[in-house]
């Protein structure tokens, strides 16, 4: 196991954030894929799935919070912050219609990370205010893996981020092998990525390539 203790501060200083999404992953189980995405060395990994019944939600995180420990792979589950508590994840991340940030804390305690999606330099700011550990920024790019998902923001909110909030921050949204270099240069450092991974043929192939391109920004 790896010695590698993460917390509120540190849960994003990584460069990949891998999330699933079993219906885009060529008939492979959320299983199969993280075990890809570990194997290729990414460092947090997010459960995001949003049709499945709570019981088999509850069977797959618990079989991957045993994998993520032994990866010394951070772990943050999507919305469901009783299953985030009852697995010991490392993290959860909300959205501006779920439960408000302090209510969100009451729940997980001071331990658990709690990671907040914005979509402008207000909620950005009321983000930081309110005690968010991280935020996500997006989406960057169209994307289709999200049925409830706003217009894109493009690169002007990301770069307002990168100068002006002081929190870590998460670029997500549509973002691909050819567009990851271009999010790198306006401050992305941390991406996060659904079907550019799991729709993947070699998801450790992919994880090269993505890292080459991010590289040469």
């Amino acid at each position: 196991m790896s010695a590698r203790e993460i917390t509120r501060q540190n849960i994003l200083d990584t460069d990949i954030y891998c999330l699933t999404g079993e219906k885009f992953s060529m008939g492979r189980s959320n299983i199969e894929v993280v075990q890809a995405m570990l194997d290729g060395g990414i460092k947090l990994v997010q459960y995001r799935e949003k049709e499945k019944k709570m019981g088999a939600k509850y069977e797959e995180c618990l079989a991957i919070r045993k994998m993520t420990r032994e990866a010394g792979a951070a772990f943050i589950i999507n919305d469901d912050i009783d299953l985030a508590v009852l697995v010991e994840a490392d993290g959860v991340h909300i959205g501006q219609e779920d439960f408000p940030l302090e209510a969100v804390r009451q729940l997980v305690g001071e331990k658990m990370a709690i990671g907040l999606s914005t979509h402008s330099p207000e909620e950005a700011h009321e983000a930081v205010k309110r005690g968010a550990d991280y935020i996500g920024v997006g989406p960057v790019f169209a994307t289709q893996t999200k049925e409830d998902v706003c217009d894109p923001v493009g690169y002007e909110y990301l770069e307002y981020v990168a100068e002006n909030i002081e929190i870590p921050f998460v670029a997500i949204g549509g973002i691909k092998e050819h567009n990851v270099a271009d999010v790198v240069k306006r401050g992305g450092r941390c991406v996060a990525l659904v079907t550019e991974i799991v729709e993947a043929e070699n998801i450790g192939e992919k994880i090269n390539a993505l890292r080459t391109a991010m590289q040469s920004a």
